[in-house]
């Protein structure tokens, strides 16, 4: 099977803990320690795939070197999860150097944003997917629809145009539009794969054809967010639901304010690290993490206790 064929079922957006510094960027350095921790949590935890330096990774913030570090980390303490590098950049050129940059560090696949800001026509969103593709021609890259971040949709006929590169070989779509998903779904080639970006849309995309989810909330509820995509992957529609319905206040609850800022919240309160995003974004308030304690707490989660150990998940620490 290959690394394609593998980006499918739980991939976990994986967060980045920083240290406490009073740099401009509002942190120190990379925390480590509590990144392997982390890592090592949701490979216990049943991840089937981890997604480093995405928009949850805090990737727009980061240092080469930082990257270089994350991506060496991750490839350590992964397991048997296939390794997928986010190298998105709104310059070409930008994107092509992260691509090349995260193949030699030691990435198998590559999560792509469409590039922001510049709102290109199709034709320069296909020319800059194509330049990636040539550039690292033996990694599948994953495209990434978000366009409440990038300010432009990729649309299904649009997408179409990608599907015609060989190497793109999956779809992170987080659009929140039901049947935008729906029509990627019902028009999707044979061989390429329709990923969830949303926690909350994860059931319905499902249903209606995606082949996994990539996840924020398994970052500390790896196990039950499993639980839910294998569920509605097997047709296990009822015990599906159900999940979805004990998990929704949680997904709702780490996007009370953007994304990271909760999650780091709720890691922090789980001994993953401090709860310090970079600047501009700022840490939660404290109502947001007052929501997260009681919600995870329900949940049997060791909240303030020092957190998961390195070798559970949360069912295990109940």
């Amino acid at each position: 099977m290959t690394i394609a064929d593998r980006i499918r079922g739980l991939g976990v957006a994986i967060a980045t803990p920083f240290l406490e510094g009073d740099s401009p960027s509002g942190t120190g350095g990379v925390d480590l320690p509590a990144f392997r921790k982390l890592v090592r949590y949701l490979r216990d935890g049943g991840a089937d795939f981890l997604v480093v330096l995405g928009s949850t990774g805090e990737a727009a913030t980061m240092s080469q070197e930082e990257r270089d570090r994350l991506v060496a980390a991750a490839r350590e303490e992964r397991g048997n999860m296939p390794l997928v590098v986010g190298t998105g950049h709104n310059s070409t050129e930008a994107a092509v150097d992260l691509a090349r940059r995260a193949a030699a560090a030691g990435a198998e696949a590559l999560l792509v944003v469409v590039p922001y800001y510049n709102k290109p026509q199709p034709g320069g969103i296909e020319a800059h997917f194509r330049a990636i593709a040539a550039a690292v021609p033996d990694l599948p890259i994953v495209a990434y629809n978000v366009p409440g971040r990038t300010g432009l949709n990729l649309l299904p006929k649009d997408l179409a145009r990608l599907w015609t590169i060989p190497q793109v070989v999956a779809v992170k779509e987080s659009s929140g539009n039901l049947a935008q998903i729906g029509e990627i779904a019902r028009t999707l080639p044979p061989g390429k794969t329709l990923l969830s970006g949303d926690d909350g849309l994860a059931l319905a995309a499902i249903a209606v054809g995606a082949k996994g989810l990539i996840s924020v909330m398994a970052n500390v509820l790896p196990t039950e967010t499993k639980a839910l995509v294998d569920a509605a992957m097997e047709g296990r529609m009822d015990e599906a639901r159900a999940l979805h319905y004990r998990l929704l206040p949680v997904m709702d609850a780490l996007f009370l304010e953007t994304n990271p800022a909760p999650l780091k919240a709720a890691l922090s309160l789980l001994g993953m690290g401090s709860d310090i995003p970079r600047l501009p974004l700022v840490r939660a308030s404290e109502a947001t993490r007052a929501r997260l304690v009681e919600l995870l707490s329900a949940f049997g989660l060791p909240v303030g206790s020092g957190g998961p150990s390195s070798s559970g998940s949360a069912k295990g620490l109940s």
